[in-house]
């Protein structure tokens, strides 16, 4: 079952900054839910394992991504991923991410992927799993916010120079949670469709 998905955020810092961090798995990975980062093969390959937990049952994802096309200049990037379930499930996708400097000094990013994904996960379905990968994505934006304008702020002129926070070892994507949360989302846009209609008609 393929999953397209779309998002853009902005983030308080210059785009070389930025791109720096994209670029750089060890830093990417510590933003990532449930994610880590088991070898760099070079500058264009990686190993990891995603841990992937649903109610009781947890599935491990390990597999490989690859660098396929990178743009300096541009500062576009594009990456193919795959990875194994060790029950017999896989997911496998591309994505491709480009950056655009914003007049306030910010960075914009912006992210399209495809995944396919086979194994147990795919029993909540096409449109859960995609809300799902909605909250997952604002997830990573949130924690690559965050890491960027930290590290922006300690080399302020005038700052303490504190450093980011610790990287702790991942733990495994909760999705019930997340599921709750989109299942919430969705009944609340329902009521909030609802009720705009009923104020129309008065």
């Amino acid at each position: 079952m393929a999953i397209e998905i779309r998002e853009t955020f902005q983030v308080q810092a210059p785009i070389v900054a930025v791109w720096r961090f994209v670029m750089d798995p060890q830093s990417v990975v510590t933003c990532m839910p449930g994610a880590s980062l088991d070898e760099v093969v070079d500058d264009r390959n990686f190993l990891g394992t995603v841990k992937v937990k649903v109610g009781a049952i947890t599935a491990s994802y390990k597999g490989k991504v690859q660098f396929t096309n990178v743009d300096e200049q541009a500062f576009t990037l594009q990456m193919v991923a795959e990875g194994r379930e060790t029950g017999g499930g896989m997911a496998k996708g591309s994505m491709s991410s480009r950056l655009r400097s914003l007049a306030d000094g910010q960075t914009e990013v912006v992210a399209e992927a495809s995944v396919d994904i086979t194994g147990r996960i795919m029993q909540v379905g096409r449109g859960m799993i995609q809300g799902v990968a909605h909250q997952l994505f604002q997830q990573f934006a949130a924690r690559m916010k965050e890491r960027l304008e930290a590290a922006q702020a300690a080399t302020a002129p005038g700052s303490s120079g504190s450093p980011p926070p610790p990287v702790t070892e991942p733990d495994p994507i909760r999705v019930l949670p997340l599921i709750l949360n989109v299942f919430w989302s969705a009944i609340a846009g329902f009521f909030r469709r609802l009720f705009g209609r009923s104020r129309e008609r008065k």
